[in-house]
């Protein structure tokens, strides 16, 4: 093995540019998706390996039917999912910004994929409200104001408030104390200061809650209203503010709403649903 030439400072020239390259790569990997073997060679290397142990066992491996292989559609599919993830994850951070126009090449360079996992993640977006097609140029994130924010958080409350209400009077309480690590979940991430990791946290929690209803389609819908009401307004501005203090503020509503649950108090939790959703996110 060929020896770095030896620094000044006590070590070579090959473990500065190592260093260099590392940190290099930990800059570019900053927003990218983990990447994902090309299908074409995996499958390669399978058949490779099948042929090579079918002969070691006396096998005859040629002239039987090929299997089908999912393996590309499920990888596709994947990191579709984790671009989405990581495009919803801009979104609330503000890193994709209201008003601004992206294109599937200049992003996938940025996740570090192809070109059509990204198309079709903001297609998905698309469908949801959170970008628009520009033809020929690539998304638009939508801008949105005040007035939308305070409409989502109307229309969530309809759905969530009676809801809530109706569980508070039939959920025992040792159901209620089930949601107890969700509901310090969200104190945890609000101190972090992270919008993305508390915008997690409290849809989860939300879900979590509207699940004892048993009914998904309640979940999904109001799970989708929530996801929107946390996007940025336009000018960059977060729902609700979003600085540290508001979330932490915003999270002890949930553990506050949950110990009026427990101990069944429906006035309070009456009070504490209506002022949530007042200012909510």
């Amino acid at each position: 093995m060929k020896q770095g030439t030896q620094g000044s400072a006590g070590t070579t020239t090959g473990e500065a540019a190592a260093a260099a390259e590392a940190a290099a790569g930990t800059a570019r990997s900053r927003y990218r998706v983990p990447s994902q073997p090309a299908a074409g060679e995996a499958d390669r290397r399978r058949d490779a390996g099948a042929a090579t142990e079918g002969s070691a066992r006396g096998e005859h491996t040629h002239g039987e039917p090929a299997l089908p292989r999912p393996r590309p559609a499920v990888q596709r599919s994947s990191v579709r999912g984790q671009v989405l993830a990581a495009l919803r994850t801009a979104l609330v951070t503000g890193d994709l910004r209201p008003g601004e126009v992206y294109s599937g090449p200049v992003l996938a360079e940025r996740y570090g994929v192809s070109a059509t996992p990204v198309r079709e993640a903001m297609q998905q977006l698309a469908q949801e409200g959170a970008v628009e097609v520009v033809p020929n140029r690539g998304f638009r994130v939508v801008e949105r104001g005040p007035r939308e924010l305070a409409e989502l958080a109307e229309v969530r409350a309809l759905i969530e408030v009676p809801v809530m209400l109706r569980l508070a009077r039939t959920v025992p309480a040792e159901r209620w104390a089930g949601l107890r690590p969700l509901a310090e979940a969200t104190v945890r991430a609000a101190s972090s200061g992270c919008r993305a990791t508390y915008a997690e946290a409290d849809r989860a929690f939300h879900s979590a809650v509207l699940a004892l209803a048993g009914n998904q389609q309640l979940v999904g819908v109001a799970e989708e209203l929530h996801r929107r009401a946390q996007w940025p307004l336009a000018g960059g501005g977060a729902p609700g503010g979003g600085t540290r203090a508001e979330l932490i503020a915003d999270a002890h509503e949930h553990t506050a709403l949950l110990d009026a649950l427990i101990a069944g108090d429906l006035d309070v939790v009456r009070t504490l649903v209506g002022e949530h959703f007042n200012g909510a996110e």
